[in-house]
């Protein structure tokens, strides 16, 4: 798995032979409200490290690995290399573009305070957009993430859960590929 989606726990449940999470925050007692993995006892433990036995404890005939690290433009095709998919939940641009660029199939998932996106992107088939196609060449903005801006506890768990049922299409093929199209989901007008 891509750096740090909140919540892993469907993936695991749904028998994936093999976690990654690549994550080199540690757990605060802020997050847990939309980082449901994790309990108040993990507070300051590393979030990646917590994950994987949180994920092994749900489901012990998953390999489940921790990776403490940041994601960065030095390691990214090592720590990605070998994965079937990619899933990215994270809030960094630049670590958006490392992971769109290394990964041969990836489901991207975002929040803002009161919306969600998920898609799904195949930049190695010349027939759908990549991941750049469809941000462009975006900057990070220290104002404009989780922490700064804040998001509803229960908006990462609907778009989690999307990108749950996305990597599970993808792995098992049980209907096509949502490849080269976007779901937005508006909290505030309740609709898709």
């Amino acid at each position: 798995l891509g750096q740090g989606r909140d919540a892993p726990g469907p993936f695991a449940a749904a028998g994936i032979g093999r976690l990654t999470v690549i994550d080199d925050d540690a757990v605060a007692l802020s997050n847990l409200q939309r980082q449901v993995l994790f309990e108040t006892a993990d507070a300051g433990q590393m979030k990646a490290e917590r994950a994987a036995t949180h994920l092994h404890a749900l489901n012990p005939h998953v390999e489940t690995v921790a990776v403490p690290l940041r994601l960065d433009a030095d390691n990214a095709d090592a720590l990605l290399a070998g994965h079937d998919l990619i899933i990215d939940g994270c809030d960094s641009f630049a670590t958006r573009m490392l992971v769109a660029d290394s990964a041969l199939a990836l489901v991207s998932g975002a929040v803002g305070p009161f919306d969600g996106q998920v898609s799904v992107f195949k930049g190695h088939d010349p027939a759908l957009p990549c991941y750049r196609c469809f941000v462009g060449n975006p900057e990070d903005a220290p104002d404009r993430n989780c922490a700064a801006q804040g998001v509803l506890g229960a908006l990462t768990g609907v778009i989690g859960s999307l990108m749950a049922m996305e990597a599970i299409r993808e792995l098992s093929g049980f209907a096509p590929s949502s490849a080269g199209r976007i779901t937005l989901f508006d909290a505030l007008a309740g609709r898709f």
